[in-house]
């Protein structure tokens, strides 16, 4: 599988196209004409976004859980650059907070600086797709009536592992997994708005820069997180991102 990102080996950071032959745990690392046993590799990141736009209500069975009608159109917001965590990473449970919840998505990443982009346009724009955990303190998101503080804390952004050109974001299956059972399942066919939609109307409000990430909405099934947890998001054709929960 040929993919984009950033990875550590024996202390350097290598970032860029590579290829993954096997799997992450038995698998190599195909880089710039070298060779690392996966085992032994720590993907990063695999951007370093100077936003994230994040989607809500955008899969209809989500909108059912809340008890909410399916939006005319899309309901963004944001997340600090600040809140980006990679694959393997940590996330912290705050001490402000008594519940954290997972929300596994489709990240769509942007290619080159853009604005007003038609959807027609769209896959023109997109270096590629990868796994996200919009995480959430939930009990601050409804306490405040909005949702940025629920939204921002270090942490609350995994992405990752790596960023991969060659699937289908209208059709995808997607999982979350918490200590490795089944939680969240759907498929991205689901969404109300789909990515390229998703892509024309973001950009229409601001401009898009190299890097930068669409977090496409949670599908039904989302629910709380606690210390000690293992949460993991799969979506087809991409691979898996992990995160191990822990307090301060």
């Amino acid at each position: 599988m040929e993919a984009y990102g950033r990875f550590l080996y024996a202390g350097e950071i290598h970032e860029g196209f590579f290829e993954l032959h096997g799997d992450r745990k038995n698998g190599m690392v195909l880089f710039d004409g070298l060779e690392f046993p996966s085992q032994a590799v720590k993907f990063l990141p695999p951007v370093k976004p100077t936003k994230l736009i994040c989607v809500g209500v955008n899969y209809r069975d989500h909108a059912d859980e809340f008890g909410k009608s399916v939006p005319e159109e899309p309901i963004i917001f944001m997340k600090p650059e600040s809140a980006v965590i990679g694959d393997g990473d940590v996330i912290i449970f705050p001490p402000q907070s008594e519940r954290v919840d997972y929300e596994g998505e489709l990240a769509v990443v942007i290619s080159k600086k853009c604005k007003n982009v038609s959807k027609d346009d769209a896959p023109d724009f997109i270096l590629g797709y990868t796994c996200f955990n919009d995480v959430t303190a939930r009990d601050l998101q409804f306490k405040d009536g909005q949702w940025t503080r629920g939204k921002s804390f270090d942490t609350f952004a995994p992405l990752g592992p790596y960023i991969v050109q060659s699937v289908n974001p209208l059709d995808l299956m997607i999982r979350t997994y918490l200590n490795r059972k089944v939680v969240q399942a759907s498929r991205t066919s689901n969404m109300v708005f789909d990515s390229f939609t998703l892509l024309e109307f973001i950009s229409s409000i601001m401009t898009l820069k190299k890097g930068d990430v669409i977090a496409t909405g949670t599908p039904s099934g989302v629910g709380a997180l606690k210390p000690g947890d293992v949460v993991e998001v799969e979506i087809e054709g991409i691979g898996v991102l992990s995160n191990f929960v822990a307090k301060i």
